[in-house]
């Protein structure tokens, strides 16, 4: 995927009708929906891919994964809102010359039914569709663990980006959450959403070094989350991370 260049004034376009209507921009998980939209669905799906193309030749890989559990409160609402001008912002600021970008959603892999909803790597005005798919499931476990080791099992094993294989470039890893991962990847989860039994499991510091050799990962807390500001939870991901856990006390500045 990541074919398309993104317009401003498609994305303008959208927005504006979806005012004038009162379409929500999470529509379908206003819907009533209950389930992962099939496009979101990560059962089956062999990788994600960033690649290289006659339009984006040096591709650079940017995933953004947010937690949307009942913890995170309003966050996922008031991130949709930012977060579709995210590739519009890196082409006008020549940050990144040709990103490809991924949006997806956290939950809890114990009880949840939507407890890990991918994308797929766009580099245009698809990526707004993604986000108004995403489930805005609102479970979680309620013991300030979710299933974050999942998702990075996912980028870790699931993704094949070209920035790294062909170059060496580390693509780059966004989850925005307010709780602790589990202490490693279980075989019944990875087989219930993944759709498949693995040989074995890795444990989640060994699993955060896989998916670091290949993406510059941070963990972003932001401000309105329910856990922003525990310190038993910044102690968790910095000791993991270090200095890549960012407390955000600003949504605006997403």
């Amino acid at each position: 995927m990541g074919s398309g260049i993104w317009s401003t004034d498609v994305y303008d376009a959208a927005d504006r009708y979806r005012r004038s209507t009162g379409k929500s921009a999470f529509a379908y998980s206003d819907s009533g929906a209950r389930s992962v939209h099939k496009g979101l669905d990560p059962r089956g799906v062999a990788a994600r891919e960033s690649r290289d193309s006659d339009e984006h030749p040096e591709s650079l890989a940017i995933a953004v994964l947010f937690d949307v559990t009942g913890s995170m409160g309003s966050v996922p609402r008031s991130l949709q809102a930012k977060l579709p001008q995210l590739l519009g912002l890196l082409l006008r600021k020549a940050y990144v010359r040709h990103p490809q970008i991924l949006f997806g959603a956290i939950g809890d892999a114990t009880c949840d039914r939507a407890p890990l909803q991918v994308g797929q790597f766009e580099s245009d005005n698809r990526l707004d569709d993604d986000l108004s798919r995403i489930l805005l499931e609102g479970g979680g476990g309620g013991q300030q663990t979710e299933s974050y080791e999942l998702a990075m099992y996912f980028m870790a094993r699931h993704t094949t980006i070209d920035c790294f294989d062909k170059r060496g470039k580390r693509g780059y890893l966004f989850i925005i959450g307010d709780e602790m991962a589990y202490g490693q990847v279980k075989g019944g989860e990875v087989h219930k959403v993944l759709g498949y039994r693995p040989e074995q499991t890795p444990r989640l510091r060994e699993l955060v070094a896989e998916v670091r050799r290949r993406y510059d990962t941070y963990f972003i807390i932001p401000e309105g989350a329910s856990y922003a500001g525990d310190e038993r939870i910044l102690r968790f991901w910095r000791d993991l991370l270090g200095q890549n856990v960012i407390e955000l006390d600003d949504l605006d500045a997403a």
